[in-house]
């Protein structure tokens, strides 16, 4: 890599503040991919509409590209408004889990977002991270994501971009700095029959524990 594109690229790794979130929409609306902090570990970003950027994400992740994502908002109430759709006991689980370390996979029925859904266009896994202490300025974002994990596809999770690898780190747009994270990441929860009957189940156990979630769901 030449003098003139290192230095590009350290100029785009960005410390998390209101004017890097500004920078995180431009690259996200623009069609680039960007490395992002949650609050469980560290993510790969593009827009959840734009084909070309999302089979970019794989490929920097080395991810098949017919496993499913998520969706991101940075906002529960913008999430649930775009998830007007819910029927109302989902909406409420929805209400209980968010903001926090949970991804939840929900009925579909308008086939949003297709290409975060992979086989299964009926089911949306959604995310709304918990956004205190350094990662704050996040909460401003305006941009919905489809977003994974800023790992190689296998990998260990990435809990600082230090730990982020070579490869990804030379091929997204954008690096948003917001320190060292809790490094767990988040628990996948199965909503799409809680409407009809209640049931739920965890895919994968993470950031929030499944006693934790039985309070929020059954309590």
């Amino acid at each position: 890599m030449s003098t003139s594109k290192a230095n590009e690229r350290r100029a785009r790794r960005l410390a998390l503040d209101a004017a890097a979130v500004r920078e995180f929409e431009r690259t996200i609306e623009g069609g680039g991919v960007a490395v992002f902090p949650a609050d469980t570990v560290y993510g790969l970003a593009c827009s959840p509409t734009d084909q070309a950027a999302v089979e970019r994400l794989y490929e920097i992740k080395g991810r098949p590209p017919a496993k499913p994502s998520a969706v991101m908002f940075f906002d529960r109430d913008r999430a649930l408004t775009e998830l007007d759709f819910l029927g109302e006991r989902t909406r409420r689980a929805c209400e209980r889990l968010l903001p926090g370390g949970v991804t939840l996979l929900v009925p579909n029925p308008r086939r949003l977002w297709p290409l975060a859904c992979g086989p299964q266009p009926e089911v949306l896994g959604v995310r709304v991270p918990r956004l205190e202490g350094t990662l704050a300025p996040l909460a401003g974002a305006r941009v919905a994501v489809l977003q994974s994990s800023a790992n190689l596809s296998g990998a260990s999770d990435v809990r600082s971009l230090d730990a982020l690898e070579p490869a990804i780190a030379a091929s997204a747009d954008l690096l948003l700095d917001g320190g060292e994270l809790p490094g767990t990441p988040s628990t996948v929860i199965d909503l799409t029959e809680y409407e009809r009957s209640g049931a739920w189940r965890i895919v994968r156990e993470g950031a929030v524990d499944a006693a934790r979630v039985a309070e929020l769901l059954d309590g």
